[in-house]
């Protein structure tokens, strides 16, 4: 029951500027507990052990914070606070549909938003590659933003909620194969694959029902297309259900990668539109979450 009001939250708040630009947010507290890490172990030989050693250190630090906040007697009010502030539905949702209403005001505007988001080069994106780039980091994020969270604090409460938020921290911030981060950072990339290994299959299947889209041969064939284990699996049902061919080529730090396309027989003129459509997807994927969690509450 305490992911209920968690999610409704979560939802109806958001991530309050007036707070959050007056204290660390806790995602930026994990972020700097990474860095601290990262600072004074990647260095020298074994690499690799010494990334499984941080991971392990930040995990067990992890579980052992959220049984604190677990343990106080106050009826669950700090784990609902905690579960909501860890959760990401609303952001999300805002900082999507920001590209979509700055995208019809102009197109230099719809590249600054979603530049916001998205890693990509976005210089050279058109109408169609802003929506694109929008939508995909909707569909990634509704899973490692809401999805995974709220499948972790149901299964092992705030303790499992917060080692979750940790590992993906840790996977953005050091999970990259570049010459610094190969070795370091392989423990915590391959700690996020694990965890989000159900959460993006439940994501994708979420995605799909909610929508009344109940074919899933093109999402098993162009989930796996993705460089992700993951994140392929909700881009793949997202692209169908709003019919638009998704992912395509796209620069990254000045080199043209030929990414395949997802949902190749879509439509590839995506626009504000259809950033709404995602929009008002992560919504209704939203509701199914709370409509199963209300479901193993009662039952």
């Amino acid at each position: 029951m305490l992911l209920v009001p968690a999610l409704l939250l979560d939802a109806a708040l958001g991530e309050p500027k007036w707070l959050w630009d007056r204290f660390p947010h806790p995602a930026v507290l994990m972020g700097r507990a990474v860095g601290f890490a990262e600072a004074r172990l990647n260095r020298g030989g074994q690499r690799r052990l010494k990334g499984v050693v941080a991971m392990l250190g930040l995990g067990l630090g992890a579980l052992a914070l959220g049984w604190i906040i677990h343990a106080v007697p106050d009826g669950g009010v700090l784990e609902v606070i905690a579960a909501a502030i860890l959760l990401a539905q609303r952001s999300l949702v805002q900082h999507v549909q920001a590209v979509g209403d700055a995208l019809r005001l102009s197109l230099a505007g719809g590249r600054r938003a979603v530049s916001m988001i998205v890693g990509r080069d976005v210089a050279g994106l058109d109408e169609a590659g802003v929506s694109r780039a929008a939508i995909e980091s909707a569909a990634e994020n509704l899973s490692d933003g809401v999805i995974a969270p709220a499948f972790w604090f149901l299964v092992g409460g705030l303790p499992a909620l917060v080692l979750y938020k940790v590992a993906n921290t840790a996977d953005s911030m050091i999970g990259h194969r570049t010459p610094r981060y190969e070795e370091f950072g392989w423990a915590a990339a391959r700690f996020d694959d694990l965890l989000n290994l159900i959460p993006a299959r439940l994501t994708a299947l979420l995605i799909a029902l909610t929508h009344g889209w109940l074919d899933p041969r093109p999402i098993l064939r162009d989930a796996p297309l993705h460089r992700s284990p993951n994140a392929g699996w909700p881009e793949a049902a997202m692209a169908p259900v709003l019919g638009v061919a998704l992912s395509g080529p796209r620069s990254y730090h000045g080199e043209m990668r030929e990414f395949p396309w997802v949902w190749a027989e879509g439509r590839r003129d995506a626009g504000p539109d259809d950033i709404d459509a995602a929009c008002g997807a992560l919504w209704r994927v939203w509701g199914g979450m709370l409509g199963i969690t209300l479901l193993l509450a009662l039952f």
